[in-house]
């Protein structure tokens, strides 16, 4: 089940629609549970992977794929278009305000821009950069799994 919203949370989502980042469709409890698995499937994964850099991008993929299924759930698809998955990271920190989930979903646009680095700039990134992105991820599959948003 699915938390309500506060009016300031339903304020602040309806600003990104409107802004055109954000689209409302019908709450889709299939496309959340399949995106739900889909990042708990990642997650077990991870202690698999010896390279921080794959355990990153692992960790950020899973974590994306919550807030996928938190958008189906909530009624909301990202635009089409640049900026989808920082408009993905916004409805987070808008959704997500009981600890610890509160603090990972405000993580989630550090591991956004992070991850592009990685793909863009040929950054690095070290065993303990890994590992706190592997917790968010966990965090946040474990709030949405608990509906503790």
């Amino acid at each position: 089940m699915t938390r309500r919203l506060s009016a300031a949370q339903q304020e602040a989502l309806t600003v990104l629609v409107e802004k055109g980042r954000l689209l409302r469709v019908a709450p889709d409890a299939v496309r959340a549970t399949l995106f739900l698995e889909r990042a708990a499937d990642t997650l077990a994964d991870l202690p698999h992977l010896k390279l921080p850099q794959n355990r990153y991008n692992l960790a950020h993929d899973a974590a994306h794929a919550v807030g996928e299924a938190m958008l189906a759930r909530h009624g909301y698809r990202t635009a089409n278009g640049p900026g989808q998955h920082a408009a993905l990271a916004d409805f987070l920190r808008i959704v997500l305000v009981a600890p610890p989930a509160d603090e990972a979903g405000r993580h989630v646009e550090r591991m956004r821009r992070t991850r592009n680095q990685l793909h863009y700039e040929a950054r690095t990134v070290g065993a303990a950069e890994a590992d706190k992105a592997v917790a968010v991820a966990t965090t946040l599959l474990g709030a949405a799994q608990g509906a503790r948003t």
